[in-house]
């Protein structure tokens, strides 16, 4: 029989029969990838999309993610226990930049278990990584001219959000705290819930940089830092920013205040 004839017994469309899928090329797609996981391994398919997006991509978030799986790239899913909510003064979003700093301590070790600290600062309204200072011993001192270096380049915030630790409550701060007129916002002893904007920019420092290499020396954590911290800044974007980078957030939601600590 023709195939005329035979398509119109079996009661099949000719376009279907003659249908052959056309051969998807999917190098592009691995190539992008292959750049972003090279830059932001700790980073999963959700971020990785909405990075290319911005790249000005045209593939679809099904076609990406079946080449994500095929490169096997897709990570299990981590749960974790969520402390109860019970703030002083309520975690809000601030209204614009320089009204509340959130900052915190980070620890590690070098491959010789020397043990170093980070001390890891943030701007609230557009979760900015402004400061991830590192040694092996971080005083009060050192934490206050932190501090002083970012009121220069950064401005005067309103208040500092931070914990109880023995830095925060010394006397160096007590006196740092009246001269700049400051408002220190201890959170409740045992409540790191109440400081989630840092504890939150801990987590992506930890999977980004200290759970990612093995570092010798301070001088590599110190450049893996740097590295890191600028992509943070101005490449990854946040879902509470509208999809947007902490640059790109600043600079729309208050450009006056777009001048950055990082450069």
């Amino acid at each position: 029989m023709s195939e005329r004839r035979s398509c119109l017994a079996v009661r099949l469309a000719r376009s279907v029969f003659r249908y052959k899928p056309r051969p998807k090329d999917d190098k592009p797609i691995i190539d992008a990838l292959g750049d972003l996981v090279e830059d932001h391994s700790d980073l999963g398919f959700k971020k990785f999309h909405e990075m290319l997006r911005k790249q000005g991509r045209p593939w679809n978030h099904k076609r990406v993610y079946r080449v994500y799986k095929l490169m096997k790239l897709n990570k299990k899913r981590r749960y974790k226990r969520r402390l109860p909510t019970r703030n002083p003064d309520p975690l809000e979003v601030p209204d614009g930049p320089n009204i509340s700093w959130s900052c915190d301590f980070m620890s590690d070790a070098l491959t010789d278990s020397r043990r170093f600290r980070t001390f890891n600062l943030i701007d609230d309204f557009n979760r900015e990584g402004l400061a991830i200072e590192i040694d092996f011993n971080l005083p009060a001192e050192r934490v206050v001219r932190v501090l002083d270096r970012l009121l220069e380049t950064r401005g005067v915030p309103q208040k500092l959000r931070m914990d109880n630790g023995p830095e925060f409550t010394s006397d160096a701060m007590k006196k740092w705290f009246k001269e700049t007129g400051v408002k220190p916002d201890f959170i409740e002893p045992g409540k790191p819930a109440q400081n989630a904007y840092i504890e939150r920019f801990n987590r992506s420092y930890r999977q980004g940089v200290l759970d990612m290499y093995l570092f010798d020396s301070l001088q590599e954590v110190k450049r893996e830092t740097k590295k890191w911290i600028r992509k943070y800044n101005h490449e990854r974007p946040h879902d509470s920013l509208q999809k947007m980078t902490p640059v790109e957030y600043l600079a729309e939601k208050s450009p006056k205040h777009c001048t950055l600590a990082w450069s």
